[in-house]
């Protein structure tokens, strides 16, 4: 029950991150948004984890699971904000919705006897993403197939790479303590969104001069990034940790709850119907855990 708080709480991070980047990310380059996000981020959990961390039992195979969590994080991040980028909600985010079946096959790979019950809670969680996604009020621009394509190809990268951070993250804090485990994946995916400059050639400054007045919005994103991160990673030690992962998928239904209670944005009745159904998976998940 622990860790689906954690991951609700997370999720609603990630909402309101969520929300920040629907207004920005069509406008500002994926590569500087996703280096102020890593590094604010970095700076947020920096002190807590150098200071409380207890870095003596980190081993070699928990400084292996943290990289491996740096790499898939930068995978899922930059397949989310590209997805974004080319595609509407309708087409992204049920793709992206699906990373619970994932996070649910990890933990059986780990030895977890996975009950049909908890198949059945998560499939309801997915569908009812799906279902508020497809049933998003139009406008949106008719889509190439090249570019649908390039968008669903994207989203499933996202998809892997965030069932895939989570799990990596919470063997890393089983391994060798929470707060390593929550720091080393952030420094790795800001290195390689680093690296990423330095193979282009491009300069960081007058990247990072043209986001203007948005970096600090980008920065506070990544404070929630990665309150959000730390929710998932340090449910490691609690019982069903695959549950934070999966309830922390809610972001993108809590978005659009954010949307239409802030912004006035239109829920149509096929969408309540679809985060009904979601909330009635995440309470048989609740009953199982």
């Amino acid at each position: 029950m622990l860790a689906l708080i954690c991951g609700l709480m997370a999720a609603c991070a990630w909402a309101v991150h969520d929300l920040l980047v629907r207004k920005i990310g069509q406008e500002a380059e994926i590569l500087p948004m996703m280096l102020v996000v890593l590094a604010s981020g970095s700076v947020g959990l920096g002190l807590p984890a150098l200071v409380l961390g207890d870095w003596g039992q980190v081993s070699a195979p928990a400084l292996g699971y943290a990289a491996a969590a740096g790499f898939a994080y930068v995978l899922g991040m930059g397949g989310l904000y590209r997805a974004f980028s080319l595609a509407p909600v309708r087409l992204v985010a049920p793709i992206l919705g699906a990373f619970p079946m994932i996070s649910l096959g990890f933990a059986a790979l780990g030895g977890k006897a996975v009950s049909l019950a908890e198949i059945a809670a998560v499939l309801a969680i997915v569908g009812g993403i799906a279902v508020v996604a497809l049933s998003a009020e139009g406008g949106d621009t008719p889509l190439s197939p090249p570019r649908r394509r390039a968008a669903i190809l994207w989203s499933f990268a996202g998809t892997v790479g965030f069932a895939s951070t989570f799990w990596f993250a919470q063997e890393a804090a089983r391994l060798g303590g929470a707060l390593p485990a929550m720091l080393v994946p952030r420094l790795i995916a800001l290195g390689l969104v680093w690296g990423g400059f330095v193979l282009m050639a491009r300069p960081v400054r007058p990247a990072l001069r043209e986001l203007g007045g948005t970096i600090w919005v980008l920065a506070g994103m990544g404070m929630l990034d990665a309150f959000a991160i730390a929710l998932v990673t340090g449910s490691a030690s609690l019982a069903n940790p695959e549950y934070a992962a999966i309830a922390s998928s809610l972001f993108g239904i809590l978005t659009i709850l954010l949307a239409w209670r802030l912004l006035g944005e239109k829920v149509t009745s096929v969408q309540w119907a679809g985060i009904a159904i979601v909330f009635a998976g995440i309470g048989a998940l609740s009953a199982q855990g």
